[in-house]
């Protein structure tokens, strides 16, 4: 055997060995080959990427089928997240989740379609009985899209366990070619306590990579004393495609004792938004990018360390020299290292600490109110993960609590009285204001003289007004049109400030089914739902923002009889 076929053996042994899925019992979801633009637990905002994101040809309508014989369990219709999303249940007790699809093969189109006009709602979650929507291993099931909040047209797949944990699909055979090593573009060092330094400093400090022939890294001998530990921002690619993705599994040593291992094959939705624990969530906020830290803080409760000594930490003394090695792995066993020779030095240099004493001291354990009467913040008792201090401040109609740069696990609650805006009162809503002042809407709800919001994440915050109606313009007809090849009516809907919160047509009296995609601010009927069928048809819509104001737009046009 060849030394390439040695290798390639051993990458097929090292992909499938102690696995405890199925391996055959999945099939591809999508005709020809698998070409990810996301793999699976890659580090995304708020949360780990749920499943891997399939690569569509840049184009929508691919056709998707079922991964194995089942029953359709749960049917979602969203304007954001998934949009349309569809999730099967298998007889061995596995979930697949097939989402941004644009729209469902014909049965299951039927069935949901009853449905929205039967309740009269775009928007729809369905959990259909065992025997309504059985479905074959490999049956069409859907047509891939770009609907919800996908960036570009692909087809989001997951494998779900009966606890509904979302697992590395690659774990279940679902093949994807991948022969390059993973990449690393940065490494830091953290000093942990107020006494431990890296080279000098007692600050997150950067460390020089020196790339060897091999793709390998290695660092200069780094200075350093105390308990310290480190942090990467690295990345892994597959074959025949040039995005960036996540990588699967890393591992580090102190002196070939293991520290660290982390592997990103399952985790649970209730634990997804603790990312922020795991990178360097600061660095992120400022830099927008994301440093995996190989040690674990306080109340970081993920389940994707599967090793930890000492928590991730490694303690310094007596003038040794040591090295600390990095291992990333993709999901196929591409690996690439980073070896960091230490030599512990002490040094006799007392760090300084200036404390800021305008700063507010929160105890994470404790709920606490900042504000008066007339504005507030109610910071819950578990919100942060460890005690803080932060700048508060209220300044009019903001009140500023510090900046972004601190992660929450629980949502915090601003409120403002508006007893003195009595004559706009329907109109206000609560905005977040970032960096160059743009106003973004926040949920607002108004409670007697206050309006309240709920947020996880820390900034400056406003009251807002918003008198402007939104605004309607139909795009492929106008008033008195014959429009009888259209096979679509569309119209643009658009809010400036505040948003659209809802939206509701008819024509002739009834009800029709309009598509809402916000990424294109486009409302689309489908002339195929055999509603309107008569010549002289009257059309009206009503939409309305999130500060209350509503537009009325009516219009009459022609269609010849398909009777």
């Amino acid at each position: 055997m060849s030394i390439l076929n040695k290798l390639f053996f051993f990458s097929i042994i090292f992909c499938s060995a102690q696995n405890p899925y199925p391996m055959d019992y999945f099939s591809n979801p999508i005709d020809g080959k698998i070409i990810l633009s996301g793999t699976f637990a890659e580090l995304r905002t708020n949360h780990f990427h749920s499943g891997i994101d399939i690569k569509t040809k840049g184009i929508e309508g691919l056709n998707v089928f079922s991964s194995a014989e089942g029953y359709v369990s749960r049917i979602k219709v969203s304007h954001f997240g998934y949009g349309k999303a569809l999730y099967i249940t298998h007889p061995n007790g596995f979930t697949t989740v097939y989402a941004h699809l644009k729209k469902f093969s014909p049965k299951i189109e039927e069935y949901v379609k009853s449905k929205q006009y039967e309740i009269e709602e775009y928007e729809i979650q369905l959990f259909p009985k065992k025997e309504t929507l059985k479905i074959n291993k490999s049956e069409l099931i859907a047509f891939s899209g770009n609907t919800g909040g996908s960036s570009g047209p692909h087809l989001h797949f997951e494998i779900r366990d009966s606890k509904e944990r979302p697992i590395n699909p690659m774990l279940f055979g679902i093949k994807v070619d991948d022969s390059i090593k993973p990449s690393i573009y940065d490494l830091y060092a953290y000093p942990i306590t107020k006494q431990s330094h890296v080279n000098g400093k007692n600050k997150r400090e950067k460390i020089k990579l020196l790339k060897l022939r091999n793709g390998d890294y290695t660092t200069p001998t780094i200075e350093a004393d105390g308990l310290i530990s480190f942090g990467v921002i690295a990345s892994d690619r597959q074959d025949y495609a040039m995005n960036k993705n996540g990588v699967s599994s890393i591992k580090s040593y102190h002196n070939s004792q293991k520290v660290i291992e982390i592997n990103f094959d399952r985790f649970s939705f209730d634990e997804t938004k603790h990312i922020n624990r795991f990178i360097d969530f600061g660095y992120y906020k400022q830099n927008k990018k994301r440093i995996q830290k190989l040690f674990i803080e306080k109340n970081n409760p993920l389940s994707i360390f599967k090793f930890n000594k000492d928590k991730g930490l490694i303690r310094l003394n007596d003038n040794k020299e040591s090295f600390y090695l990095i291992d990333i792995f993709d999901y196929c066993g591409n690996k690439t290292n980073i070896r960091i020779p230490i030599k512990n030095k002490v040094i006799n240099k007392k760090f300084e600490f200036i404390e800021d004493m305008s700063l507010t001291e929160i105890n994470a354990e404790k709920t606490t109110i900042l504000g008066n009467d007339l504005t507030s913040v109610k910071i819950p008792s578990g919100a942060f993960y460890e005690n803080v201090k932060i700048d508060f401040r209220i300044m009019g109609d903001t009140i500023k609590i510090h900046k972004p740069t601190i992660p929450l696990k629980k949502s915090i609650e601003v409120s403002f009285n508006v007893k003195n805006y009595a004559d706009n009162i329907k109109h206000l809503f609560i905005g977040s204001v970032n960096d160059n002042g743009t106003l973004s809407y926040i949920p607002t709800k108004l409670i007697g003289n206050y309006i309240k919001a709920k947020t996880r994440s820390l900034g400056t915050y406003t009251i807002a007004i918003d008198r402007d109606s939104p605004e309607i313009k139909p795009i492929n007809f106008t008033n008195l049109d014959w429009i009888s090849n259209n096979n679509f009516l569309k119209i643009k809907i658009s809010d400036k400030v505040s948003g659209i919160k809802n939206y509701r047509a008819t024509v002739n009296g009834d009800w029709i089914l309009m598509e809402y995609d916000p990424k294109t601010k486009t409302l689309t009927h489908d002339f195929k739902d055999g509603i309107i069928s008569k010549v002289e048809n009257n059309l009206e819509l009503l939409v309305t923002d999130n500060a209350g104001n509503s537009s009325k737009f009516d219009l009459k046009f022609y269609r010849k009889s398909k009777n």
